[in-house]
């Protein structure tokens, strides 16, 4: 094998072979970037899972509780000596402010949902480098100012 096949220093490369090496950063740039995008976006699912799940428990709270305990609490309210309009008023505005508390847990939740910042900041990054990559210039044979180019 020669030095140009071993890719000793100092020696130019093939231009297929400076196509396969380009090839094949491209190809794991590529794959580093769906990589970091796969693990952001791990996380935000994560965090909408948790989120959503605490949505639905606030309503299954809302819609399940309400009924039974409301009238055991409001007949309870209503046997120390209150009203019992205003028992089941009391026993209402006590399942909102629960149902309110559990909602606000999961807008925090949902708040912290962020797009992949790290990925699209390094799609950017590179997205300029490769515009700031330039062709080397060819030189013009005589042969190449007698070919006829078609317009169509």
């Amino acid at each position: 094998m020669s030095a140009t096949d071993q890719g000793a220093p100092g020696a130019e490369r093939t231009l297929g072979q400076l196509v396969a090496a380009a090839t094949a950063e491209m190809s794991a740039l590529v794959h580093d970037e769906i990589a970091l995008a796969k693990v952001e976006i791990k996380q935000d699912v994560k965090r909408a899972g948790i989120g959503s799940g605490a949505a639905i428990a606030a309503g299954v709270l809302v819609l399940f509780s309400l009924p039974v305990l409301s009238f055991a609490a409001a007949y309870g309210i209503h046997n120390l000596g209150l009203g019992l309009a205003w028992s089941f008023l009391i026993v209402g505005g006590a399942f909102w402010l629960l149902a309110g508390l559990v909602g606000l847990l999961a807008v925090a939740k949902f708040k912290k949902i962020k797009p992949p910042v790290k990925t699209m900041d390094s799609v950017k990054q590179t997205a300029a480098l490769v515009g700031t990559v330039k062709p080397h210039p060819r030189p013009v044979s005589d042969q190449a100012v007698g070919v006829a180019r078609s317009s169509s």
